[in-house]
């Protein structure tokens, strides 16, 4: 008896197919459960298709109905558990028609694909393709129109899935950090054996087509050169190297490192390979040469907490993409824009990518470096100026130089260092001199006679890039607490003739600058230009979405959760209750929520209350009792650590354990300062760079203006960060006034805060009465 296509679902509810197609990438998990869960949310049906378009066309049991249990766990999951291959058979028409013909069978009328620009190429012809393939159905008599009409028009979302993070339009593909932190953790062990050995190493990424790792890494590592496809080196490119890495021999670095994207050629397309390199570093520098070859160690393994968020956020809006489509909607990617998620045509989005490749080949260097978005062409641009310090045609005139004082102000935060080696290299690479103030406010009125203000060089500053904590000292101190006063700041500026200051940190270096810029009616000395670049765990700064430190802290956090679900994984029947960081913020334990798959979240935006640790508590009892402890790891809520006075991390545990009678049992943990991590994260890296070198030009564009008319510009005292889709300054006066919430240390309007509904709606939790 011939199978029988499932009746339509009611209303706008589907039948949605997810699948992973072309290589695999760290989070494309992620994806697959936030498309499940969220489309189970919705009233839809979720399909697995086992083995991308391979299963798609053999059918049968390759096509799976999902179920919310079936993909507990897979966020912290590498690779694609549902698995990919590369299809022949789907490239003909033949296999596309029995594809479609498949989809019919299953009541399936629109899918999710997360894969490179190929696979989604291969999708939209699909789509462009499934009228026509109805037809064929009904007149070949596999199908009659009856069977095919309820699912006569096909909706196509695409998802990126690429380490290479080569589509054009969106600042991150899926799986590109855990790509980056893989290659940036080999480079940084590499750094040690060739500090010691006084060793240059040639490092070979992944990149055919697209230099992002290999750039990335270069800024993330402070590598000495970088060989990228879309900006190839000049015919020269032998004499530039040995300039460079020479200079930084002599200037006393004991080590060279050397990134190459596998895709790097010359500007005539001849190859530079690893072994080309390393014969010119061991006989013409007489270097200790060594390479090194990443190859799919790259493919990172577990996600970090970027790609985990990134999947899921993308994932879900792909399921609101398919319920909102029409007939005649474009199909669309999911992209992110800063810290925006967005949809963009996604053929448009194809075309663009493959036209970098076309642009190369015909050596149009200019057109493809133009192609990447204006972001990359910025990172490339902050590379060449803090590894290239000193050159002379990238100087300042005389009369336009100034002494910058540097200094970090709070906690430390992965990313102080990095941005203060990006300003010194901007300082050193265009005359102005750079200046420490050591230790805060607390070591500058202290100490300074004692040289706590000292002029930095580049052999100081070339390997903060990768330190953590704060290599000039930070303090949480206030000039205006401080025993000199703001009067006393100002005579030490004026003594050290501190001309502007670039200041990195929390929500006190926010409140430190704002002390100073009030305070300039009164001292003259302050009347400079003074920037915040925000530098925080708790990513609390009013004026931007994104503080330095914050992923950071959300790597190390998740690692942490991430242990404590596994040691769950004998008894199974049991909740973590985790004491994250964020002062009053919920901003980390929101995002770490989206990234682990918490089951709640508790911030002090919205506080505690017993009424919602009831309702918590019996959504526990019917969780466990319906996957009846086979749920292969434990269930972990988040507090904030000033979510509430009453309610603490402990006192949750031990109410859930109460309440569960033996059901169930609870365990609280409280990672501390263990949150701040390590070596800063590549995310930090690369954005302490691009912000420290946009912060230089900012300040530099007031040299040579009166006191006056620097006081009088609300700009001269302002805030770098991300706000909307854009990177932008914005003036202290206007923030503090407009966007500060000081008694609670936070912004007033907090972006992250709908991601909460995100979390319940994937954790299954229903909303309190």
């Amino acid at each position: 008896m011939p199978v029988e296509p499932p009746p339509p679902l009611e209303g706008k509810q589907r039948r949605i197919g997810v699948m992973t197609s072309g290589g695999d990438a760290p989070g494309m998990n992620g994806a697959v459960r936030a498309v499940v869960r969220m489309a189970l949310a919705k009233g839809c049906e979720p399909y697995a298709i086992y083995e991308g378009y391979e299963g798609l066309v053999q059918g049968g049991d390759m096509i799976r109905a999902m179920k919310w249990e079936d993909v507990r766990g897979w966020l912290s999951e590498g690779g694609t558990l549902i698995g990919t291959a590369r299809c022949a058979a789907f490239r003909e028409r033949p296999g596309r028609l029995q594809a479609a013909k498949n989809m019919i069978l299953k009541g399936i009328d629109a899918l999710v694909i997360c894969g490179g620009d190929g696979s989604l190429t291969g999708a939209d012809l699909f789509r462009s393709e499934w009228p026509s393939l109805m037809d064929e159905l009904v007149e070949k008599k596999e199908l009659t129109e009856a069977q095919v009409k309820p699912f006569r028009h096909l909706n196509i979302v695409g998802l990126v899935g690429s380490i290479d993070n080569d589509l054009a339009g969106t600042d991150a593909t899926i799986g590109a950090y855990t790509s980056l932190g893989v290659i940036c953790e080999a480079i940084d062990k590499l750094d040690s054996t060739a500090t010691s050995h006084q060793r240059a190493f040639v490092i070979e990424v992944m990149g055919r087509h697209c230099g992002w790792l290999a750039l990335m890494a270069g800024v993330a590592s402070g590598a000495d050169f970088v060989f990228i496809p879309e900006k190839p080196p000049g015919e020269n490119w032998e004499e530039e190297m040995s300039k460079i890495v020479t200079k930084h021999r002599d200037e006393g670095k004991r080590k060279t490192m050397v990134i190459v994207a596998e895709g790097a050629h010359d500007s005539n397309l001849k190859p530079i390979t690893p072994t080309i390199v390393k014969d010119l570093l061991a006989n013409k520098l007489k270097l200790d040469t060594r390479i090194t070859t990443l190859g799919h160690v790259q493919r990172g393994g577990e996600a970090c907490a970027y790609d985990r968020m990134l999947a899921t956020q993308q994932g879900a809006e792909a399921v609101n993409a398919v319920l909102e489509a029409t007939p005649e909607t474009e199909s669309p990617v999911i992209c992110i824009v800063e810290n925006k998620i967005c949809r963009r045509p996604l053929m448009e989005a194809v075309r663009q990518t493959q036209s970098v490749a076309e642009a190369i080949k015909v050596k149009d260097f200019e057109k493809a470096m133009g192609l990447r978005d204006h972001e990359f062409a910025e990172y490339y641009n902050a590379y060449q100026t803090t590894t290239s310090a000193k050159l002379p045609h990238t100087l300042a005139p005389e009369n336009k130089r100034l002494r910058v004082g540097i200094i970090h102000v709070g906690a430390p935060a992965g990313g102080m260092n990095a941005a203060s080696r990006a300003a010194v290299a901007y300082c050193l690479a265009r005359g102005h001199t750079p200046v420490a103030l050591m230790n805060g406010f607390p070591g500058l009125c202290r100490h300074h006679a004692d040289g706590a203000v000292h002029e930095i060089n580049w052999l100081e500053a070339e390997g903060w890039v990768s330190k953590g904590g704060s290599e000039i000292g930070t303090n949480r101190g206030l000039p205006a607490d401080e025993a000199c006063g703001l009067e006393g700041v100002a005579k030490i500026f004026d003594q050290y003739k501190i001309q502007a200051l670039f200041v990195v940190g929390g929500f006190e270096a926010f409140t430190a600058v704002s002390q100073i810029r009030k305070a300039r009616d009164y001292y003259a000395a302050l009347r400079i230009p003074m920037a915040v670049l925000p530098a925080t765990v708790s990513n609390n700064v009013p004026g931007t979405e994104y503080s330095l430190g914050s992923d950071t802290c959300l790597n190390a956090l998740i690692q942490y959760c991430d242990v404590m679900r596994q040691s769950a994984s004998a008894s199974r029947r049991r909740v973590f209750v985790v004491e994250t960081q964020g002062g009053a913020s919920g901003y980390i334990a929101t995002i770490a929520g989206v990234s682990i798959g918490a089951l709640a979240v508790y911030t002090p935006e919205k506080g505690i209350n017993l009424k919602m640790l009831s309702h918590d508590i019996d959504f526990l009892r019917q969780s466990f009792a319906k996957d009846k402890g086979n749920s292969g790891g434990g269930k972990i809520i988040l507090r904030n650590e000033k979510a509430s006075e009453t309610y603490s991390t402990e006192l949750i545990a031990d109410i859930i354990r109460e309440e569960g009678k033996g059901r169930f049992e609870s365990r609280h943990g409280v990672p501390g300062h263990f949150q701040q991590g390590g070596k800063p994260s590549p995310m930090d890296r690369m954005r302490a760079t691009r912000f420290g070198f946009r912060t230089m030009q900012h300040l530099e564009s007031f040299a040579g203006k009166s006191q006056e008319e620097i006081s009088n510009d609300p700009m001269s005292a302002a805030v770098i960060g991300i706000v909307g889709a854009k990177v932008k300054f914005s003036p202290m006066a206007k923030v503090e006034a407009e966007d500060t919430d000081w008694k609670n240390r936070r912004p007033k309007n907090e972006f992250w805060l709908g991601l909460e509904d995100l979390i319940n709606t994937l954790s299954g939790r229903p909303k309190p009465e």
